[in-house]
Protein backbone atom coordinates (compact mmCIF):
# COMPACT_ATOMS: atom_id res chain seq x y z
CA UNK A 1 0.00 0.00 0.00
CA UNK A 2 1.41 3.74 -1.01
CA UNK A 3 2.14 5.89 1.78
CA UNK A 4 0.51 9.39 2.17
CA UNK A 5 -0.28 11.57 5.00
CA UNK A 6 -3.53 9.11 5.90
CA UNK A 7 -1.44 5.67 5.21
CA UNK A 8 0.20 4.21 8.48
CA UNK A 9 3.25 1.74 8.33
CA UNK A 10 1.72 -1.82 7.65
CA UNK A 11 4.62 -3.49 8.38
CA UNK A 12 3.55 -4.21 11.82
CA UNK A 13 0.48 -5.20 10.28
CA UNK A 14 2.31 -8.02 7.87
CA UNK A 15 2.59 -10.88 9.69
CA UNK A 16 -0.82 -10.95 11.03
CA UNK A 17 -2.87 -9.29 8.30
CA UNK A 18 -4.22 -12.39 6.82
CA UNK A 19 -5.28 -13.97 9.68
CA UNK A 20 -7.41 -11.37 10.57
CA UNK A 21 -9.08 -11.42 7.48
CA UNK A 22 -9.61 -15.03 6.21
CA UNK A 23 -10.73 -15.91 2.52
CA UNK A 24 -14.36 -16.72 3.05
CA UNK A 25 -17.81 -16.38 0.76
CA UNK A 26 -17.67 -12.37 -0.15
CA UNK A 27 -13.45 -12.10 -0.80
CA UNK A 28 -14.19 -15.13 -3.31
CA UNK A 29 -17.37 -12.90 -4.27
CA UNK A 30 -15.35 -9.87 -4.82
CA UNK A 31 -12.23 -11.86 -6.47
CA UNK A 32 -14.95 -12.91 -9.43
CA UNK A 33 -16.28 -9.48 -9.69
CA UNK A 34 -12.80 -7.86 -10.19
CA UNK A 35 -12.02 -10.62 -12.80
CA UNK A 36 -15.20 -10.27 -14.67
CA UNK A 37 -15.38 -6.11 -15.07
CA UNK A 38 -11.54 -5.66 -15.44
CA UNK A 39 -11.09 -8.88 -17.84
CA UNK A 40 -8.36 -10.22 -16.50
CA UNK A 41 -8.23 -13.47 -17.31
CA UNK A 42 -5.15 -13.99 -19.95
CA UNK A 43 -4.03 -10.49 -19.14
CA UNK A 44 -1.04 -9.01 -18.28
CA UNK A 45 -1.53 -8.15 -14.72
CA UNK A 46 -0.12 -5.31 -12.37
CA UNK A 47 -1.51 -5.45 -9.04
CA UNK A 48 -1.14 -2.23 -6.66
CA UNK A 49 -0.93 -2.13 -3.37
CA UNK A 50 -0.69 -5.71 -3.35
CA UNK A 51 -0.02 -5.98 0.45
CA UNK A 52 0.87 -9.77 1.35
CA UNK A 53 -0.13 -10.83 -1.94
CA UNK A 54 -3.23 -12.66 -1.52
CA UNK A 55 -5.08 -11.58 -4.29
CA UNK A 56 -2.05 -11.81 -6.70
CA UNK A 57 -1.22 -15.47 -6.18
CA UNK A 58 -4.90 -15.61 -7.22
CA UNK A 59 -4.86 -14.00 -9.76
CA UNK A 60 -1.43 -15.77 -10.64
CA UNK A 61 -3.63 -18.96 -11.62
CA UNK A 62 -5.14 -16.89 -14.86
CA UNK A 63 -2.84 -13.97 -15.91
CA UNK A 64 0.66 -13.08 -16.15
CA UNK A 65 0.70 -11.00 -12.52
CA UNK A 66 3.28 -8.19 -10.94
CA UNK A 67 2.58 -6.81 -7.83
CA UNK A 68 3.63 -3.57 -6.24
CA UNK A 69 3.76 -2.23 -2.47
CA UNK A 70 6.09 0.08 -0.32
CA UNK A 71 5.97 -2.01 2.39
CA UNK A 72 8.92 -4.52 2.95
CA UNK A 73 7.57 -6.39 4.79
CA UNK A 74 4.05 -7.29 3.16
CA UNK A 75 6.51 -8.19 -0.08
CA UNK A 76 8.00 -10.53 2.46
CA UNK A 77 4.76 -12.07 3.07
CA UNK A 78 3.68 -11.19 -0.91
CA UNK A 79 6.68 -13.78 -1.97
CA UNK A 80 6.00 -16.72 0.65
CA UNK A 81 2.52 -16.81 -0.44
CA UNK A 82 2.46 -16.01 -4.43
CA UNK A 83 3.68 -18.75 -6.74
CA UNK A 84 7.37 -17.60 -8.05
CA UNK A 85 6.19 -16.94 -11.46
CA UNK A 86 4.69 -13.68 -9.79
CA UNK A 87 6.96 -10.59 -10.06
CA UNK A 88 6.94 -8.11 -6.67
CA UNK A 89 9.08 -4.93 -6.54
CA UNK A 90 9.03 -1.94 -4.07
CA UNK A 91 7.34 0.80 -5.50
CA UNK A 92 4.21 3.54 -4.74
CA UNK A 93 1.42 3.95 -6.41
CA UNK A 94 2.56 7.10 -7.95
CA UNK A 95 5.98 6.13 -9.33
CA UNK A 96 5.64 2.89 -10.88
CA UNK A 97 9.18 1.10 -11.95
CA UNK A 98 7.51 -0.23 -15.36
CA UNK A 99 7.86 1.28 -18.86
CA UNK A 100 4.82 2.93 -20.99
CA UNK A 101 1.97 0.95 -22.04
CA UNK A 102 4.00 -2.70 -20.05
CA UNK A 103 0.60 -3.69 -18.93
CA UNK A 104 -3.19 -4.83 -20.12
CA UNK A 105 -4.76 -3.97 -16.66
CA UNK A 106 -4.20 -3.02 -13.22
CA UNK A 107 -5.99 -3.69 -10.42
CA UNK A 108 -6.10 -1.87 -6.82
CA UNK A 109 -8.03 -3.59 -3.91
CA UNK A 110 -8.46 -1.40 -0.99
CA UNK A 111 -5.84 0.93 -1.77
CA UNK A 112 -6.81 4.36 -3.43
CA UNK A 113 -7.94 6.15 -0.18
CA UNK A 114 -4.19 5.27 0.61
CA UNK A 115 -2.51 7.54 -2.33
CA UNK A 116 -2.55 10.72 -3.90
CA UNK A 117 -5.30 9.62 -6.47
CA UNK A 118 -4.35 11.70 -9.24
CA UNK A 119 -1.24 11.38 -9.62
CA UNK A 120 -1.14 7.94 -8.90
CA UNK A 121 -3.98 7.31 -11.83
CA UNK A 122 -2.19 9.05 -14.19
CA UNK A 123 0.51 6.99 -13.19
CA UNK A 124 -1.86 3.95 -13.81
CA UNK A 125 -2.67 4.89 -17.41
CA UNK A 126 0.64 5.60 -18.13
CA UNK A 127 1.57 1.93 -17.73
CA UNK A 128 -1.22 0.54 -19.28
CA UNK A 129 -1.57 -0.77 -22.99
CA UNK A 130 -3.96 1.64 -25.08
CA UNK A 131 -6.53 -0.93 -24.77
CA UNK A 132 -6.17 -1.29 -21.45
CA UNK A 133 -8.15 -1.37 -18.03
CA UNK A 134 -7.83 -0.52 -14.70
CA UNK A 135 -10.58 -1.57 -12.13
CA UNK A 136 -10.40 -0.64 -8.60
CA UNK A 137 -12.61 -1.82 -5.12
CA UNK A 138 -12.72 0.43 -2.69
CA UNK A 139 -15.81 0.96 0.02
CA UNK A 140 -18.43 3.11 -0.90
CA UNK A 141 -18.71 6.32 1.55
CA UNK A 142 -22.55 4.31 2.86
CA UNK A 143 -20.31 1.49 3.92
CA UNK A 144 -19.32 4.07 7.00
CA UNK A 145 -22.98 4.95 7.87
CA UNK A 146 -23.49 2.32 10.38
CA UNK A 147 -20.21 0.60 10.95
CA UNK A 148 -19.97 -1.45 13.34
CA UNK A 149 -16.89 0.16 15.03
CA UNK A 150 -18.04 3.55 14.56
CA UNK A 151 -19.81 3.68 18.30
CA UNK A 152 -16.34 2.16 19.85
CA UNK A 153 -14.07 4.87 18.21
CA UNK A 154 -15.66 7.98 18.16
CA UNK A 155 -12.76 9.64 15.82
CA UNK A 156 -12.99 6.56 13.41
CA UNK A 157 -15.67 7.87 10.52
CA UNK A 158 -14.88 11.01 10.18
CA UNK A 159 -11.02 9.84 9.06
CA UNK A 160 -12.17 6.97 6.93
CA UNK A 161 -14.78 9.55 5.10
CA UNK A 162 -12.18 12.10 4.68
CA UNK A 163 -10.06 9.34 2.99
CA UNK A 164 -12.43 7.17 1.06
CA UNK A 165 -13.65 8.91 -2.07
CA UNK A 166 -17.31 9.27 -3.26
CA UNK A 167 -18.41 7.76 -6.96
CA UNK A 168 -18.62 10.58 -8.32
CA UNK A 169 -14.94 11.59 -6.68
CA UNK A 170 -13.86 8.59 -8.41
CA UNK A 171 -15.16 8.91 -11.22
CA UNK A 172 -13.86 12.50 -11.80
CA UNK A 173 -10.73 11.53 -10.42
CA UNK A 174 -9.93 8.60 -13.38
CA UNK A 175 -11.16 10.84 -15.67
CA UNK A 176 -8.88 13.70 -14.77
CA UNK A 177 -6.25 11.24 -15.03
CA UNK A 178 -7.26 10.29 -18.76
CA UNK A 179 -9.15 7.50 -18.59
CA UNK A 180 -11.89 7.58 -21.29
CA UNK A 181 -14.23 6.07 -20.00
CA UNK A 182 -15.19 4.81 -16.45
CA UNK A 183 -18.21 3.28 -14.70
CA UNK A 184 -19.17 2.39 -10.86
CA UNK A 185 -20.13 -1.23 -10.54
CA UNK A 186 -21.81 -1.54 -6.64
CA UNK A 187 -21.52 -4.46 -4.56
CA UNK A 188 -23.36 -4.99 -1.13
CA UNK A 189 -22.39 -8.11 0.91
CA UNK A 190 -23.90 -9.23 4.18
CA UNK A 191 -20.57 -10.14 7.01
CA UNK A 192 -20.53 -11.49 10.50
CA UNK A 193 -18.27 -11.68 12.64
CA UNK A 194 -18.24 -13.57 16.63
CA UNK A 195 -17.97 -11.32 19.40
CA UNK A 196 -13.76 -13.39 20.00
CA UNK A 197 -13.42 -12.80 16.15
CA UNK A 198 -14.47 -9.20 16.59
CA UNK A 199 -12.46 -8.71 19.70
CA UNK A 200 -9.13 -10.11 17.84
CA UNK A 201 -9.47 -8.13 15.29
CA UNK A 202 -9.67 -4.83 17.59
CA UNK A 203 -6.71 -6.02 19.47
CA UNK A 204 -4.71 -6.11 16.07
CA UNK A 205 -6.03 -2.96 15.02
CA UNK A 206 -6.90 -4.67 11.66
CA UNK A 207 -8.28 -1.56 9.75
CA UNK A 208 -5.46 1.37 8.86
CA UNK A 209 -8.03 3.45 10.47
CA UNK A 210 -7.55 2.09 13.79
CA UNK A 211 -3.79 2.79 13.70
CA UNK A 212 -4.65 6.41 12.51
CA UNK A 213 -6.74 6.97 15.69
CA UNK A 214 -4.52 8.42 19.33
CA UNK A 215 -3.56 4.62 21.34
CA UNK A 216 -6.03 6.47 24.10
CA UNK A 217 -8.86 5.99 22.04
CA UNK A 218 -7.93 2.86 20.67
CA UNK A 219 -7.50 1.30 24.35
CA UNK A 220 -10.60 2.91 25.50
CA UNK A 221 -12.62 1.37 22.77
CA UNK A 222 -11.59 -1.80 23.15
CA UNK A 223 -12.16 -1.49 26.96
CA UNK A 224 -15.68 -1.00 25.64
CA UNK A 225 -15.74 -3.92 23.53
CA UNK A 226 -14.56 -6.19 26.24
CA UNK A 227 -17.63 -5.02 28.40
CA UNK A 228 -20.75 -4.13 25.39
CA UNK A 229 -19.64 -6.29 22.47
CA UNK A 230 -22.98 -9.50 21.38
CA UNK A 231 -21.74 -12.57 20.90
CA UNK A 232 -22.27 -12.17 17.40
CA UNK A 233 -22.07 -8.83 15.80
CA UNK A 234 -23.31 -8.62 11.74
CA UNK A 235 -22.58 -5.81 9.03
CA UNK A 236 -22.67 -5.07 5.72
CA UNK A 237 -19.48 -4.21 3.33
CA UNK A 238 -20.59 -1.62 0.63
CA UNK A 239 -18.20 -2.03 -2.27
CA UNK A 240 -17.64 0.55 -5.24
CA UNK A 241 -15.85 -0.90 -8.18
CA UNK A 242 -14.62 1.19 -10.97
CA UNK A 243 -14.24 0.14 -14.24
CA UNK A 244 -11.76 2.50 -16.15
CA UNK A 245 -11.07 2.07 -19.72
CA UNK A 246 -7.81 3.76 -20.78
Amino acid sequence: MSSSGTSPDFGPLASTYDALRPVDANWRELYELLVREGDLRGRRVLEVGCGTGRLAAELAGIARVWGVDTSPEMLDQARANAPAKVGFRQAPAEDLPFRDGWFERVVARLVVHLVDRPRAFAEWRRVLAPDGRAVVATFDPAHFDGYWLNRLFPSLEAIDRARFPTGDELEAELTGAGFAEVRLVPLVQQASASREEALEKIRGRYISTLRLIPDAEHAEGLARAERELPERIDYALEWLVAVADR
